[in-house]
């Protein structure tokens, strides 16, 4: 399948109230497991990187490693790839084009981006983060590519939030991200469901909500009008879950 047709296959995916469901890869084996068992894309998990390496969520795996890890995903499934780039390893934002452009020579269709200041404290404001989206919907541009910026808010993960007010600062992060070039809204850490119905109803990209404890079951999401559903780190720990499970029967 050519690269414009994967990007466009991508697009198409993320249907309101149809979502597409991803089960997170984090190298070349768990995504041809996954597509054996049936996902039409790919998307990765850092934590689940980082984790299956030895290292620690928070741009703590080196890029050039993450990058040798894409390569041998991208090489080995026949289906649009999504990476997780967390904050894009650098504030610098021509740093940020090269970093993006290099994941794209390698073959992906998206990216989630998140707006957590990666190696300091809190969010990005609005303005700079709407900045930073567009430098990277610049650099896919540059490249033809209709890159899927999946574009994250940790207004609500591991933290206490009220409700009304994060919620209108997440709608006006939506809002600014899509006039920025964003093309899908992920709101990681967000459970309860009359809330995660307010963002669908209130943000025109498609909505992604992380599989969680107390996230509604998929078939409620899609009633909420969500458009992708993502397992996030759930798959690496499960999988480990079960080695560990199985180890431990042959080793006792």
């Amino acid at each position: 399948m050519s690269k414009t047709n994967q990007t466009t296959r991508f697009h198409k995916l993320h249907v309101k109230g149809t979502p597409v469901v991803l089960y997170n890869a984090w190298d070349a084996g768990s995504a041809q497991a996954i597509v054996e068992a049936g996902s039409k894309v790919i998307a990765t998990s850092s934590w689940a990187i980082a984790a299956a390496q030895g290292y620690k969520d928070g741009e703590e795996i080196p890029l050039d490693f993450v990058e040798r890890i894409i390569a041998k995903i991208t090489e080995s499934v026949d289906v649009p790839v999504s990476v997780d780039i967390e904050g894009g390893y650098s504030d610098d934002k021509a740093v940020l084009a090269k970093n993006v452009t290099r994941l794209l020579d390698l073959g992906i269709v998206g990216v989630n981006f998140e707006d957590r200041v990666v190696k300091g404290s809190g969010l990005y404001s609005i303005e700079q983060q709407a900045g930073r989206i567009a430098v990277i919907r610049s650099a896919a541009a540059k490249k033809g590519i209709d890159l899927f910026i999946n574009a994250r808010t940790d207004l609500f993960l591991g933290r206490k939030f009220d409700s009304d007010k994060s919620i209108r600062e997440a709608l006006d992060r939506a809002k600014a991200y899509a006039d920025a070039g964003a093309s899908g809204f992920f709101i990681p850490g967000l459970t309860d469901a009359k809330l995660i119905g307010r963002i669908c109803d209130g943000v025109e990209l498609p909505v992604n909500v992380m599989v969680m404890d107390g996230v509604p079951t998929n078939q409620n999401l899609s009633k909420l009008g969500v458009a992708r559903i993502s397992y996030g780190p759930g798959s690496y720990i499960e999988a480990m879950e079960a080695v560990t499970k199985s180890a431990a029967k042959v080793l006792s």
